[in-house]
């Protein structure tokens, strides 16, 4: 049995131009990962290949975000979705992750393959501010009055948690493209805060 991790109050700044990948069978057990998987974590090869993939889950990550991901997949709808990870020395690390599903020759869910990458700061603080929300709620009462939350919550944006996650990039999602394949510069970050102070000068 696997030593508990305790989570420390410190993050690993991810290189942006590198992509965390992994491959996991339709009950999340981990088939495949890539080298910078394994120096993020801290895990070996061997450590992960046969886990499931919540050995990397952190606390303070929402329950209701990993059920709204799972219902998605098992729909065979690919996803978005903004995780913090814990690795295996208790520090933590952002990623916005690309989930993606895989099937065989007869249409067949056979797994689902994700790329991950690092999280800029204005989304991240976002994010975290609602996921800290959805944690007290969770904790205090259920699951299905956090579920009601975060429904409550995106229709403020006329979209769903996807779509949320495209908002935080740019309200659509060329921003987000572009950063997950690299090519984001400064200036689509600086225009995407001043819609974002825009949004907030209204309310």
């Amino acid at each position: 049995m696997s030593k508990k991790v305790i989570p420390i109050d410190e993050e690993i700044q991810l290189q942006e131009n590198r992509t965390i990948v992994s491959k996991t069978n339709p009950k999340g057990i981990i088939e495949y990962t890539n080298d910078y998987f394994e120096e993020v974590s801290g895990y070996s090869k061997e450590e992960l290949l046969g886990k499931a993939h919540n050995i990397i889950r952190h606390p303070d990550m929402p329950k209701i975000i990993f059920k709204v991901l799972w219902d998605e997949l098992k729909k065979g709808n690919d996803i978005r979705v903004v995780i913090k990870n814990l690795a295996k020395d208790g520090r933590y690390y952002w990623v916005i992750t690309n989930f993606f599903t895989v099937y065989d020759e007869e249409g067949n869910i056979t797994g689902y393959y994700a790329r991950r990458k690092a999280v800029p700061k204005h989304v991240k603080a976002i994010i975290e501010d609602l996921y800290k929300k959805l944690i007290t709620i969770e904790k205090e009462t259920d699951m299905e009055i956090a579920e009601n939350y975060l429904r409550e919550h995106l229709k403020n944006y006329n979209t769903d948690l996807q779509g949320f996650v495209e908002y935080l990039f740019g309200k659509d999602k060329e921003l987000i493209e572009k950063y997950l394949k690299q090519e984001v510069s400064d200036q689509d970050i600086l225009d995407f805060e001043k819609k974002l102070n825009f949004k907030k000068n209204k309310e």
